[in-house]
C-alpha cells in the first residue's frame, strides 16, 4: 500500500495517512492480519517525523482498525470484524455530506438528489464517467 501526502490539502497529514489507511481496509486492500509498514520505514518514504506516523497508528488502533504487537510490529485488525463495514459506512457519510452541502448550495432538492443518487446506482451506470459523456 502506497500512502501520498498532499501538503496543500489543509487536513494533518497524521489525518490524511489514517484516512488512505482506513480507505484501504474498507476496500480491502488491506486485510486482517496484513503488516502494516513500520513507523520509521514508513515516515523514511514519506519525508516526515516518525512521530507523525506514530500518531496515526496509535489513533487507528483506538479506533479497532490495527493492532500492535510488541516485537512484531501493527497489523490489521479483525477476522472478518464490523469494523471494515463501519469504515466502509464512514467513508461514504463522509461522501454523502459533501454532495448534500453541495447540493443544498446548488438548489437541488433532497428528493432530486436522491433521484440522481438512484440513477447513478444503477448497473448500467456502473462505469465512472462524466454525466453526458458518450462511449
Amino acid at each position: 500500500m502506497e500512502v501520498y501526502l498532499n501538503t496543500n490539502d489543509g487536513a494533518p497529514l497524521y489525518r490524511q495517512i489514517m484516512q488512505q489507511i482506513e480507505a484501504a481496509i474498507a476496500t480491502g486492500l488491506l486485510r486482517p492480519g496484513e503488516a502494516m509498514p513500520p513507523i520509521r520505514v514508513l515516515a523514511q518514504r514519506l519525508l516526515i517525523n516518525p512521530n507523525t506516523v506514530l500518531r496515526a497508528y496509535r489513533e487507528l488502533e483506538a479506533s479497532g482498525l490495527l493492532k500492535s504487537r510488541q516485537g512484531a510490529g501493527t497489523v490489521v485488525s479483525g477476522e472478518g470484524s464490523p469494523l471494515a463495514t463501519n469504515a466502509k459506512e464512514a467513508l461514504i457519510r463522509k461522501q454523502v455530506h459533501a454532495l448534500t452541502v453541495m447540493a443544498r448550495n446548488l438548489n437541488i432538492s433532497g428528493p432530486r438528489l436522491h433521484e440522481l443518487i438512484e440513477e447513478a446506482y444503477r448497473p448500467e451506470h456502473t462505469t465512472c464517467r462524466e454525466p453526458g459523456a458518450h462511449s
